[in-house]
Order: structure tokens, then C-alpha cells, then sequence
């Protein structure tokens, strides 16, 4: 083999250049798949999924965007009115026919993975990709959003999620770094998790 034709770990573009090359095949390898962004809010769901769904030329969906469309008001206001079994059936809903759409970038609300019927759609129909954040890091990030629930609702609520989130197909760290770190560790996470759980068939060729 002509080692001078391998770029090695070391050297400089080496590993950007093969992020892009990863991210080139990523899409046909979903297979009409969406990648399905969980955990908490502070997680960075939004932020780099927007990264991440430009770097793959794919769409990126909301889902709280779409639930507030669908429902004609926000969030609060959905749940000031109606309460949180009402916003969780509509967010359920809405979900189901967000994955007919596939493929896109996904982001998810903290608390859609809790409902038992969305993680099995989710397990059909996408690939989960949980942003996991320490609490130190979402407690940071959030303080900066005055309209979103208070730090200690995230303490409340972490330990009660995080089971749920840990089922999720692939974990990535959220972390105080660029998000296009982040977003190349999804890449290089998810082509793995694919390359390992692809059909027979694709494995072979």
C-alpha cells in the first residue's frame, strides 16, 4: 500500500475531510429514516440540529414549532388551557406524522420520548440520537431563557427522563464546545451505529 496516499490522524483537514465523506453517504444510509434529537431542553436540540441538518442537506423540523402551528397558540399557552395530557396527546400526534416525512433532523420536546407510543414510532420510523447534558451545563444555558421553565423544574425533571433518553439508538455528549464539534460527532457516531445495524445485504456490498 503507498502510505503517502493515507492521510494520517494527525494531519492537518484529515479528519474534517472525513466527516464530510461520512456525511456525503450518512442520508441514503438512513434509508427514509429522520434522525430523531432527544433530551432535555438546554441540550442544544434545536441549535445543532439546525447544524447538523445543513451539513447532511436535509430539513430540520421542530416539533414544538409544529405543535404550536397545528394548535394556533404556544406552548404555555396550550398547557395554561388544556393542560399537559392535552399538549402530550397533540405532541403525539403531531410526532406520527412528522416521522411519515423522513428523511430530516428531528428535534424533539424534552418530554415527547415519555409517551410509550412515540418511542416505539421512533424506534420504527427514525434513529434516536440523545444530546446529553449535564445538569451544571442545561442549568447554564437555560438561566439565559426567561420563558422557559425554571432550573429547578430541570432538576425535578432530569432523573425522571434520563431512563427514557438512554434508550435512545446512539448518545452524543452536549457539551460547552463549537456545535460543529458536536455535529461532527453525530456524524461519526451515527455512520457507526448504521455501518453496525445495516441489512445483510448492504453490509455484504
Amino acid at each position: 500500500m503507498d502510505k503517502s496516499a493515507v492521510q494520517k490522524p494527525h494531519e492537518p483537514g484529515a479528519e474534517s475531510a472525513a466527516v464530510r465523506e461520512m456525511a456525503r453517504v450518512l442520508v441514503p444510509a438512513l434509508r427514509g429514516r429522520s434522525i430523531v434529537l432527544v433530551g432535555m431542553m438546554g441540550a442544544g436540540k434545536s441549535s445543532v440540529g439546525r447544524r447538523l441538518a445543513v451539513r447532511l442537506g436535509i430539513p430540520l423540523v421542530d416539533a414544538d414549532n409544529e405543535i404550536e402551528a397545528a394548535a394556533g397558540m404556544s406552548i404555555p399557552e396550550i398547557f395554561a388551557k388544556h393542560g399537559e395530557p392535552y399538549f402530550r396527546a397533540g405532541e403525539a400526534k403531531v410526532i406520527a406524522r412528522l416521522l411519515d416525512q423522513g428523511p430530516q433532523v428531528l428535534a424533539t420536546g424534552g418530554g415527547a420520548v415519555m409517551d410509550p407510543q412515540t418511542r416505539d414510532l421512533i424506534g420504527a420510523k427514525g434513529i434516536s440520537v440523545w444530546l446529553k447534558a449535564d445538569l451544571d451545563v442545561l442549568l447554564k444555558r437555560t438561566k439565559r431563557r426567561d420563558e422557559r421553565p425554571l432550573a429547578d423544574k430541570i432538576t425535578e425533571l432530569l432523573p425522571v427522563r434520563e431512563p427514557y433518553y438512554a434508550q435512545s439508538d446512539v448518545t452524543v455528549q452536549s457539551r460547552d464546545e463549537p456545535h460543529e464539534a458536536i455535529v461532527d460527532e453525530i456524524i461519526r457516531t451515527l455512520t457507526n451505529y448504521l455501518q453496525t445495524n445495516a441489512p445483510p445485504e448492504e453490509k455484504q456490498s
